[in-house]
């Protein structure tokens, strides 16, 4: 042991004075274009040895330990040319201070260590970097970890931050238990018009993330973003390209394995491979049979998924001061998926099921997506045009067997239902946006949009055909028992929304800061303005079943012989045998106006001013305060089947929403921050207009009664970041919300859902947490360049407490007052948790990435998903809620680069592929279940 001692001794004694005889190299890199910010995780290497390291945080950077000398010291980073400072001198216990200034500009003098590219805003480490800085408490997710990660759409891409979870089959997402009215989306900080007319956002799933830099995450609100959320204002940053030139092509193949497992895949007669499909209702279709799609099935291709992407950019330099980059990107893919289990409806307080069907979905979906960006950049104004074109559709071919209704219609079962659907998006939008400034005090930001997009449902059919004889369910099938004429239906609909779009905002910088090379105060004035039109119309045609002729005689209805052979019914001839007739919600042949569609048009203008604060009382405590000012105006007109002489409704106010950040740094790896707001939360067009919606087992309806929630938000968060790829993070929030917005069932008949303020108030308490840890990272030198071999691992987790009143009164004494749809629900329960909001949300993931040369590299990433129980429909009149059951889902990713040029991709989704099931509380009655599949793909990339 002394020994030992002795000689842990002597090595130590011999390191340290090894080392008070060597020198060191440190210094500080600063980029240019950022306004002489920071630049961290560049590259720098003394040549010629082992020794190296990377700027920090805050630029900075040091090689110690270096034997006295003459060095070339190198200085390198992603996108950037390197660059080389021949005759560094290193003194014996001395340290040589080399500063870099990094900037696009090109034929300046080695002095200014001259780059021709800008910093990268896609990477995780450059996200963290942004996050440590910022005052408020952000969080953003970038194009690189959505490739270690396999994430091909922005909806998945969100749900892999911490506190968001996705609606099964849809683009929704929930933030913090907050559904998609409580939620913002904005494209370069510009608002996004909907694609769908239930909705307030638009599906994030229709962006593929080809077009993606970063996903910014504001789960706290501050004065330069509308007011219009609770939850969150996730913000699509689009590719701003300023590297090398380049061209790369991909291309996919993959399956679903439930799709793939199916002896034969249906899908409707008309739609095509492509998605760009339109059909127009026919003329003249109340005494001619002029339909010319079939009401069955076609037989499609073999289910298997595909893709195809070309994408590229390239940089110029123009003169000494100017430069131009463009980016562009196409892509087509498309995906099959099979789902089989059982659907139920209308379960009552003594557990009948009154609808309760086994179901089968055949599903096809498409999206070519189109984007383009021009940014110019000369001295300290930047001009950038981006245009985006997205169509995306989805095909459904769904069939029913069973019970449609155990107390008056096929009550022993035996009844067949279809419903074939496809409905197409395509959205197109517009942004010029301009950064400039005006000396060191003076920045100015503007940008404007124009948005179109048309949603279509062009050719929606479907059919519920009974036994004959309700006592043999297997019997022969007919349409003698039809009891509505919109049982057998076809809808034509039509969306067309367009909005313009501006921001502007000036910030004047003041208090310079010269130790520390910045200003401590900051003054920013803007103002935000966005107008939008909607128009919605919908015509449905009723195939009324006659049962009596013109004389009153009782008609003979035929036996269906084939339910997947409906056109054989559905004809000319036996529209003229008068077997059925043809209707619309408002009449049948001869009533005037009889062709005119159901119609909603809604206008909404939003004009805001704002102001922010930024100040620093100290190296270690800044302010961020702002209040903004937003007039809203909403007006809405319909004609529809409830209401067909039509109505008007409008809303129209004005919210003041103030914002405080605070930031105080701990030291220089921990921050604790804290947010404060107050916002507010608008009905949606649909949900404001006295217009029915129908489908297969549920209908909606409009209230015009409905008005705006009030939101108070408050946050606190603790950051540690050990590193310039590593964080620790734990979180604290609350919401009270003010007579906030649900869907509910209300009573009636048909047990209809609407939208109404469903109580006084709701509150959502929760923790959050997020660590990103390297287990290990190795760099190997070469001659050219270190080699990485790293492992690293990631977790996110956020539980959450939710709870809201539920007042039936409240809900009888406001629509009443109204005057237009007086509504009544009778609550199973007083109090309830929010709709969509799971207690429990975990994203975890392992990564392992190798490079055996500077242009082949492995990476591996399994990926893990789970969210607990959330409440999908709130019960009432004794019945229970609605309950989405736990999920947990497992994904892996392998990618290969194999030289320069050729890259390849494997990736297994869903890979223990769950049961999603869906309960009724109290009755315990399960009322969905079905699989998603397995999905699994196989890319290839070959850069130019």
């Amino acid at each position: 042991m002394r020994l030992l001692f002795l000689s842990l001794f002597f090595i130590a004694t011999t390191a340290f004075t090894n080392a008070q005889s060597n020198g060191s190299i440190v210094g500080k890199i600063i980029d240019k274009e950022a306004n002489d910010e920071p630049l961290a995780f560049a590259n720098i290497l003394i040549k010629g040895t082992t020794k190296g390291t990377t700027s920090d945080f805050d630029g900075l950077y040091e090689i110690d330990n270096v034997e006295p000398g003459t060095y070339t010291l190198s200085f390198s980073y992603l996108g950037y040319e390197s660059i080389e400072i021949p005759n560094v001198i290193v003194e014996s216990g001395k340290s040589t201070t080399i500063n870099v200034s990094m900037t696009a500009s090109e034929g300046m003098s080695l002095d200014e260590v001259v780059v021709t590219t800008t910093t990268k805003k896609d990477t995780e480490s450059a996200l963290l970097l942004d996050q440590k800085k910022a005052v408020e408490i952000k969080t953003a997710i970038g194009a690189q970890e959505l490739a270690r990660k396999g994430v091909s759409d922005v909806a998945t891409a969100v749900t892999k931050t911490t506190g968001i979870s996705k609606q099964e089959g849809s683009g929704s997402v929930f933030v913090r238990g907050l559904g998609d009215r409580y939620n913002m989306t904005t494209l370069n900080g510009l608002p996004l018009p909907s694609n769908n007319t239930a909705k307030k956002n638009i599906d994030l799933d229709i962006f593929s993330t080809d077009i993606v830099e970063f996903i910014g995450i504001d789960k706290t609100y501050t004065a330069r973003n509308y007011g219009d959320y609770a939850g969150a204002n996730i913000d699509i940053s689009s590719r701003n390209y300023k590297g090398d030139g380049f061209l790369q092509l991909g291309a996919g193949i993959g399956g679903n394995t439930e799709a793939l497992g199916q002896k034969d895949f249906y899908l409707n007669d008309g739609p095509n491979f492509t998605g760009f499909y339109t059909k127009s209702q026919p003329k003249f279709p109340l005494n001619n049979y002029n339909f010319r799609t079939s009401w069955d099935r076609t037989t499609a291709p073999t289910p298997t998924n595909s893709s195809i992407s070309l994408k590229g950019g390239d940089s110029f330099q123009i003169g000494e001061e100017s430069r131009l980059n463009f980016f562009a990107v196409a892509s087509f893919d498309n995906d099959y998926t099979y789902r089989e289990g059982i659907s139920r409806a209308n379960v009552t307080t003594s557990n009948i099921i009154r609808k309760d069907y086994d179901f089968i979905s055949y599903n096809y979906n498409t999206n070519t997506t189109l984007m383009g960006n021009i940014g110019f950049a000369k001295n300290n104004n930047k001009i950038s045009l981006n245009s985006l074109y997205v169509n995306t559709s989805s095909q459904s071919q769904e069939e029913y067997t069973g019970v449609v209704d155990a107390f008056d219609n096929a009550p022993n079962g035996g009844a067949f239902a279809q419903r074939a659907e496809f409905e197409r998006t395509s959205l197109f939008v517009n942004q010029l946006l301009g950064d400039h400034k005006f000396g060191e005090k003076i920045d100015l930001n503007w940008g404007i949009s124009y948005n179109t997009i048309l949603n279509t449902i062009p050719n929606r059919r479907q059919n519920i055909v009974t036994p004959e004889n309700w006592d043999e369910p297997n019997g022969p099938k007919s349409f003698v028992q039809t009891l509505s004429a919109g049982d057998n239906n076809r809808f034509y609909g039509e969306l067309n929304e367009n909005e313009a779009a501006a921001n502007i905002s000036g910030t004047y910088k003041f208090k310079e800061n010269t130790e520390e090379a910045k200003f401590d105060g900051k003054l920013t004035l803007g103002y935000s303005g966005r107008i939008k039109d909607v128009a919605f119309e919908a015509t449905q045609f009723n195939f009324r079943i006659n049962r009596r002729d013109q004389n009153n005689n009782l008609i003979d209805q035929p036996i269906v012989e084939d339910v997947h052979n409906l056109d054989a019914y559905f004809n000319q001839e036996n529209l003229n045998n008068g077997l059925f007739s043809i209707v619309t919600f408002r009449g049948g042949l001869g009533v005037p106006g009889v062709l005119d569609p159901q119609t909603y048009d809604g206008t909404q203008d939003i004009h805001a001013g704002f102001t922010n604060l930024e100040y620093s009382f100290s190296p270690k405590f800044t302010i961020f305060a702002g209040i903004r000012g937003e007039k809203i105006n909403q007006t809405i007109t319909w004609s529809t089947a409830i209401d067909p002489v039509g109505d008007t409704s409008k809303f129209d106010t004005f919210q003041v929403l103030p914002s405080l950040s605070l930031k105080y740094e701990l030291n220089e790896k921990q921050n604790l921050k804290f947010a404060a707001s107050k916002t507010y939360t608008l009905p949606q067009f649909k949900e404001r207009a006295l217009f029915l919606f129908e489908e297969v087992t549920q209908s909606t309806i409009g209230n015009p009664a409905l008005y705006a929630s009030t939101d108070y938000n408050v946050d606190f968060k603790w950051e540690l970041f050990p590193k310039s790829t590593e964080l620790i993070s734990v979180g604290a929030f609350g919401k009270y919300i003010q007579n906030p917005i649900n869907d509910v069932t209300i009573n009636s008949a048909s047990n209809d859902i609407s939208y109404v303020n469903s109580g006084d108030w709701a509150h959502v308490l929760g923790a959050e947490l997020e660590v990103r840890k390297d287990l290990f990272k190795k760099e190997v030198e070469t001659e050219d360049s270190f080699l990485t071999n790293s492992l690293s691992v990631g977790l996110n987790a956020s539980y959450m407490y939710t709870n809201q009143e539920l007042n039936g009164a409240k809900v009888a004494e406001e629509t009443a007052a109204f005057d237009v749809l007086p509504l009544s629900a009778n609550f199973t329960n007083e109090e309830g948790r929010l709709t969509g909001a799971s207690d429990l949300l975990l994203n975890g993931d392992i990564s392992f990435f190798k490079q055996f040369s500077s242009d082949r590299d492995l990476q591996a990433t399994l990926a893990y998903n789970y969210f607990s129980d959330r409440v999908y429909a709130i019960g009432i009149n004794g019945k229970g809620d609605l309950i989405d059951q736990p999920v947990s889902s497992l994904d892996f990713i392998l990618k290969m680069n194999l030289n320069k040029r050729i890259g390849l991709g494997l990736s297994a989704k869903n890979i223990t592929n769950p049961m999603i099931e869906r309960i009724q509380d109290v009755q315990d009655v399960v009322v969905q279940s079905y699989r998603k599949g397995s999905q699994f793909k196989l890319s290839l990339s070959y850069n130019f």
